[in-house]
């Protein structure tokens, strides 16, 4: 195709388009059997179409595909109302569709159809006139909209052959790139060249189908000149052309090699191919760089040897194989452990007992054993000694504790959550024949560290579980026994291990569903709940401060007074731990930040009444006493792991046979067992309690314990129970304010129970002035800081005749 003079006048007339209709004045070029004489064109406000992976230029009539719903509504609404509309490209790194990620420069455009194709998406034939930029561009409910002015194509002045040479170039290099495919696949594009009488449309038609990228597209359309424009278009050309037969002749060297056994490595020919012409070999770079590392690494002798003869397996194969990636991974993890690199900060104990003081108020006890660990490590200079498990309710600052360790030791801290932990390979590690093998969590810890001596918070360990991939607590027997650690063997690293100066401190909420082998590999310290005043000191010290930090107020804007947090703690809380109290306090605050937000005047104190107001009615009226109104009903304690609470136990007498006993209350086997064993001792001992024995024979027994939406179980509430019955029986009350807790037998001996501490703190909170408990919890109750146990007298007893002698009123 030649340029004539006869498309130098078609340019001239273009370049005077100025004063006409631009879309009007092309419409016959375009599409002579469309009418665009009842076009809308609005310049100020025209519908933007946003278009991904396609430039549209003018002058050439385009199929849109159209998947998303809101354009196809734009779309739909411009064919209806024959309004012109512009589409911009997005660009291609932006994944959502803003204004600021549209190209400003686009193509004034005429929706001429909507088709609605046969697999229910639609495709939009979008019939493209003039150039045009987007001055503003503004986003809607109904979609985006642009102010435009026209973009004039800058034609030369008179007859250009320069201009004629470079469309005649473009044209034969563009034929150049399709004699690179078969016919077939460019048949119907070969057509499409013949049919253009125009150079400059043709121009724009080989842009639009050109192998060159959506960037240089853009490039293209926003270039004026159409001398510049082909000139850029024929680089592109050309460009295009030499990576495409480099394609081909890497494809054709490939073939030449290629048998029948070997065409399970045609891809590997191919990509070695492609490195041989970039002179790249990554393998080679890979090597050094690893070897370069471990000339660094403190390790010993034997692994240095390990890994050298790990790295020669590399070697031996090709970097697009997955086994490339499973060895360089592997050798990868073996230079990220520290092994024997050490952080040897001296070991200074005041400094650890000012930092545990610093971040933990109160848990006297804990910290004595953590600073007589820390004393034994100064003195031995290891860590043999037991790991500490630290049990006790949710929010008392077991995990905590552990981060204080190591910032006071000047250590690297880790924390592994062991919680809903079921397979053991998760502590073990995979091994490498497995594709995306990992090593175990506490390699993984370690590789995150930059010492082989850190404090690894094992955090819920009561809460691992096991099924048929094993038994994750059986794999952490290694890695806590003392004695074995040092050669800790993780499955994915092959090699052994030294964990042995690694501090570990586990923590758990129970200890029930903790094996016996692991219990024993761990000295048990039981971090219990916090007392009212405790909580108060806590908050004061700890929570409120960090609270106003963290919610953007000044350290003196608000201050709680005692009152206002005894309230939050007692009637807005129920817990033994802080973290709901926590919780409390930063929703007041977000309260007084919206005052302070808003510019309203902000109360620097906030006492009890101001705190109820803001935090509205209260959660919790309190674990109160009673009384002791009615026979047949005493007052319990019981642990949870939420810490002590109160349990009411009642008993009642109905006509019957005497034969059926009714236990209700969501009761578990062992508490029904208690009440079983409470009324074989009443009826056994009806005399020397002055029961008449007809009752057992004329009346049925019904125990129950309130709140039955709550499970409970556990051999606590024994004496509480046949104390019921002796009151239900006799017709006598119970001693006002008391409380019990204890196992009994069916000799009416009272045995000891647990979790003695949590239940004098729920027994005070209820307002119970005195506790009755076997004789044998005697050594747990002096244990116990003199704090906890001010307020309440403690009735020790061996039997169940000493429990109804105090308990039991003589009226």
């Amino acid at each position: 195709m030649s340029y004539k003079q006869s498309d130098y006048n078609t340019y001239r007339n273009y370049e005077s388009m100025s004063t006409v209709n631009p879309v009007n004045g092309i419409m016959s070029e375009v599409a002579p059997d469309f009418n665009f004489g009842n076009a809308v064109i609005n310049e100020r406000r025209m519908p933007v179409v946003p278009v991904r992976n396609i430039v549209l230029f003018p002058f050439i009539t385009v199929p849109l595909s159209v998947t998303d719903p809101e354009i196809l509504d734009v779309l739909s609404l411009a064919h209806k109302n024959q309004e012109a509309v512009i589409t911009l490209t997005v660009k291609p790194d932006s994944e959502n569709i803003t204004t600021k990620s549209l190209y400003r420069i686009g193509v004034v455009c005429i929706v001429a159809r909507i088709m609605e194709m046969p697999d229910g998406s639609f495709t939009a034939f979008m019939v493209a006139a003039n150039r045009a930029k987007a001055t503003k561009i503004v986003s809607k409910e109904n979609g985006f909209f642009a102010a435009i002015e026209y973009e004039p194509e800058l034609f030369p002045k008179e007859e250009d052959m320069e201009l004629a040479a470079i469309f005649s170039s473009i044209n034969d290099s563009f034929s150049e790139i399709l004699n690179l495919f078969s016919e077939d696949e460019t048949k119907e594009l070969r057509y499409a060249l013949t049919q253009f009488s125009s150079p400059f449309k043709l121009m724009n038609f080989i842009i639009c189908n050109s192998p060159i990228t959506l960037d240089d597209k853009q490039k293209l359309l926003e270039e004026s000149d159409i001398k510049t424009r082909g000139s850029m278009l024929l680089r592109m050309l050309d460009t295009a052309y030499q990576m495409l037969q480099l394609k081909v002749d890497i494809q054709d060297r490939s073939r030449e090699d290629l048998t029948k056994q070997q065409r399970d490595q045609f891809l590997q020919q191919q990509l070695k191919a492609i490195k041989e012409e970039l002179g790249d070999v990554p393998e080679e770079s890979d090597e050094a760089d690893l070897i370069a590392r471990a000339d660094k690494m403190e390790w010993s002798e034997e692994i240095r040897t390990y890994f050298d003869k790990e790295l020669k397996k590399l070697g031996r194969f090709m970097s697009s194989t997955p086994e490339y990636g499973i060895q360089y991974t592997y050798l990868n993890t073996l230079l990220s452990l520290p092994w024997d690199k050490k952080k040897d900060s001296p070991i200074d104990l005041e400094r650890v007992e000012e930092t545990l003081n610093r971040d933990h108020y109160g848990l006297d006890k804990v910290k004595d054993r953590i600073l007589e660990q820390v004393a034994v490590m100064k003195l031995r200079g290891d860590l043999k000694a037991p790991i500490l498990c630290l049990y006790g309710p949710p929010g008392v600052g077991k995990t905590s504790l552990g981060k204080s360790v190591a910032e006071a030791l000047g250590r690297d801290y880790q924390r592994i959550s062991l919680g809903g932990l079921h397979d053991e390979a998760e502590i073990r590690g995979h091994r490498r024949t497995y594709i995306g093998a990992m090593p175990g969590r506490i390699i993984a810890a370690l590789e995150k560290t930059e010492s082989n001596n850190p404090v690894i918070v094992l955090d819920e360990i009561d809460k691992i579980s096991k099924d048929i991939k094993g038994d994750p607590s059986a794999a952490l027997l290694e890695v806590l026994d003392p004695e074995q650690n040092s050669k800790f063997h993780d499955n994915y690293i092959d090699v052994d291990y030294n964990l042995s100066d690694i501090l570990f401190i586990a923590t758990a909420n129970t200890l029930d569903t903790i094996s016996a082998p692991l219990l024993d590999r761990m000295e048990l310290l039981e971090v219990s709940g916090y007392i009212v005043e405790e909580k108060i000191e806590i908050a004061k010290r700890h929570l409120l401060p960090k609270a106003l930090t963290d919610l953007g107020f000044a350290s003196d804007d608000v201050t709680l007074s005692d009152d206002a947090l005894r309230i939050m703690t007692e009637r807005y809380t129920r817990e033994s731990g802080v973290r709901e109290l926590d919780k409390t306090i930063r929703r007041l605050l977000r309260r007084l930040a919206r005052l302070k937000a808003t510019g309203k005047a902000l109360p620097k104190v906030i006492d009890s009444a101001k705190a109820r107001e803001i935090l509205g009615k209260e959660k919790h009226t309190g674990e109160l006493y009673e009384g002791n109104d009615y026979v047949g009903v005493v007052t319990g304690l019981a642990w949870t792991a939420a810490g002590g609470e109160i349990l009411f136990i009642e008993s009642s007498l109905s006509k019957g046979k005497g034969e059926k006993l009714t236990l209700t209350g969501n009761l578990g086997d062992v508490m029904k067992e208690s009440a079983t064993i409470a009324l074989q001792y009443v009826r056994s001992h009806a005399e020397e309690l002055g029961i008449d024995e007809k009752k057992f024979t004329d009346f049925d027994v019904h125990i129950h314990v309130p709140e039955g939406a709550i499970p409970k179980d556990g051999p606590s509430a024994g004496i509480t129970m046949v104390t019921s019955l002796i009151s239900s029986f006799t017709g006598r009350k119970v001693r006002e304010k008391v409380a019990m807790t204890g196992e009994m037998t069916l000799r009416g001996k009272v045995l000891p129970v647990g979790g003695i501490k949590e239940k004098i703190l729920a027994a005070k909170r209820a307002g119970i002035t005195d506790i009755v408990l076997s004789a044998e919890n005697r050594s747990d109750i002096e244990e116990i800081e003199s704090i906890y146990l001010e307020g309440v007298n403690f009735h020790y007893v061996k039997n169940i005749s000493e429990v109804i002698d105090y308990a039991v009123l003589k009226d």
